[in-house]
């Protein structure tokens, strides 16, 4: 039977049709609607965050932060995320300056601080497969320099760390709501932040830049719709057997491939509890006898579809002029030689034990 990378987590159809029923009385269809707002108020209340506003996706989510800041210059980022990481910086009219990752493919704390510039205006770091940042390190280093922190927690929906939801750290974070994510609404996302100040120039990004009558600034359309948020209700009621199913999914194929020669296995960072998103591996192709390329053709003849994530570097885009990779070594090693297993609620141990015997099989 075919396995995908990934599959999206639906409530029942008689679930998510009584949740959507009110938005026949209503009449009521986007424009922060009755749905929209309930659901605001249960994320907040999940994150464990301050503030939080909804856009229609995570990408938008992020580029209207990075506008509603007024941040104009250099930010600083990794190059080991996915393309719309570096879009919204760019599309924001910001320059971002790649900064090499570490072992758990967080951005490298120890190598941020050589790339500050004049210019620059902010750190980007980008939570990766649920393994969160060094967030106390990164602030510290803003903080000296007089510049803003953001995270890209797209992959860490329901992360904490020390007891409190990841979105707490940073001035914003962004969590994406994609349909492959651990919590979804089909489609959008969302931005945490500490500064209550911050919500207007989000809302007016979000909303063409209109206030009222008056037209404020240069804006987008990014709200999301009542059917998004009607389905994120039924999905978050069910979040927590969703992460403890991943959970299981992530230890079993941990007992199958921890130890293997060649196999490096996601780090976990001490005091993060985890939401499994991912179950990335890296492949040592003269330890394990083959390589990355060739496990995935080995998997995809057995139906079985791992994804290459991520690859290439966004540094890599052709749109770049020069290459952006020359000081992200570990970075391009990794894209090139890591790669994502099927990950998702309810993964039979079954088709788990299956993954594990091709790969294992010489």
């Amino acid at each position: 039977m075919k396995i995908n990378v990934t599959r999206s987590s639906m409530p029942s159809y008689e679930e998510y049709c009584e949740e959507i029923k009110s938005i026949w009385d209503t009449v009521h269809l986007t424009n922060m609607g009755p749905l929209h707002n309930r659901l605001l108020g249960q994320v907040q209340e999940f994150l464990q965050v301050k503030n939080v506003e909804f856009f229609v996706n995570g990408h938008l989510a992020l580029y209207c932060a990075i506008k509603a800041m007024g941040l104009h210059g250099e930010i600083i980022t990794t190059p080991f995320t996915f393309a719309s990481t570096t879009n919204a910086i760019v599309q924001a009219g910001c320059t971002p300056v790649f900064c090499d990752i570490k072992e758990d493919y967080t951005i490298d704390e120890d190598k941020i601080e050589r790339l500050i510039t004049a210019k620059t205006v902010a750190i980007l770091g980008v939570h990766v497969y649920g393994n969160i940042c060094n967030v106390e390190k990164i602030q510290e280093i803003a903080d000296r320099h007089h510049i803003k922190v953001l995270y890209d927690a797209a992959h860490a929906f329901g992360v904490e760390y020390k007891g409190k939801g990841i979105g707490t750290f940073g001035d914003a974070s962004m969590f994406s709501f994609h349909a492959t994510k651990v919590f979804h609404t089909i489609e959008g996302g969302c931005i945490t932040f500490g500064d209550e100040s911050l919500r207007k120039n989000l809302t007016l990004q979000r909303n063409f830049g209109v206030d009222g009558e008056e037209l404020d600034c240069f804006g987008s359309n990014a709200k999301m719709n009542e059917f998004q948020a009607a389905m994120g209700i039924c999905n978050l009621r069910h979040i927590e057997d969703e992460i403890a199913s991943r959970g299981e999914a992530f230890a079993r194929y941990e007992r199958n491939l921890s130890g293997v020669e060649g196999l490096t296995l996601l780090p976990i960072r001490e005091g993060v509890q985890q939401n499994y998103a991912y179950f990335p591996v890296l492949i040592d192709k003269e330890k394990f006898g083959i390589d990355r390329d060739e496990l995935c053709v080995r998997l995809a003849e057995k139906e079985i579809f791992a994804r290459k994530y991520f690859y290439p570097l966004v540094s890599e885009n052709k749109e770049f002029t020069e290459d952006k990779t020359v000081g992200t070594p570990f970075a391009k090693y990794c894209s090139r030689n890591i790669v994502c297993l099927p990950m998702f609620a309810h993964l039979a141990s079954e088709d788990v034990d299956r993954i594990c015997r091709e790969i294992l099989r010489k």
